[in-house]
């Protein structure tokens, strides 16, 4: 059976069959792809500075998207127990945040701030700059991406509580459209004791250094 996404103001439709969704495209397909939109952009890339384009693009969009082939979740599940009474939270800040918007397919650049409070285990650091890069590396809203990485860390290490600041620009805003460049969308999650005033004045005070 077909799914069919219809807009007759623009004279759009789109069938796509279930198979389809389940069949991920060959390389050659995608950079066949590429080359209808180079064509499509008016340009000819059968031109020198166009020939490996298609080939470059697809490389880039492998990078780009890479976080499809990995499950955040099993990043977090090696975890540790001997932290010598540590009982605090654990904060990262400015942590580099290279995402694609899912309208769009164009960059959304900024920095997340990460906390979480433990209960009896603590996950190396670098895995939580990890899971963060993991769910970037997907097509997202930032929105989106919020509540995953907190739902991730939640599901894994059952903490205290955990909170997570993502701030970050998007080019589908400041390059096209009503072009307004340096503005910086601000999305949060607070949970668990995060949610307690003074918990999160905590945080923010550490955010701020």
């Amino acid at each position: 059976m077909d799914a069919v996404l219809e807009r007759p103001e623009e004279g759009l439709e789109l069938k796509v069959s279930e198979s389809d969704t389940d069949v991920r495209p060959s390389r050659k397909e995608a950079e066949a792809a590429v080359l209808t939109l180079l064509r499509w952009a008016g340009d000819d890339p059968t031109r020198e500075g166009l020939l490996d384009t298609p080939k470059r693009v697809v490389n880039a969009y492998e990078e780009f998207f890479a976080g499809y082939k990995e499950d955040p979740v099993e990043v977090l599940m090696r975890t540790f127990e001997e932290v010598e009474g540590y009982d605090d939270m654990v904060v990262l800040r400015d942590i580099r945040v290279e995402s694609h918007c899912e309208h769009h397919m164009v960059p959304i650049i900024g920095k997340a701030h990460i906390a979480y409070m433990p209960d009896g285990k603590v996950v190396g650091i670098s895995k939580l700059a990890r899971v963060i890069d993991i769910f970037a590396r997907r097509l997202q809203t930032q929105e989106t991406m919020t509540a995953q990485i907190a739902d991730a860390i939640e599901k894994a290490l059952k903490p205290k509580g955990v909170a997570i600041v993502l701030d970050a620009a998007h080019q589908c805003m400041t390059t096209r459209g009503v072009k307004k460049p340096d503005v910086y969308t601000i999305t949060r999650q607070f949970r668990g004791c995060f949610r307690e005033p003074d918990m999160e004045r905590r945080f923010w005070d550490l955010v701020r250094g």
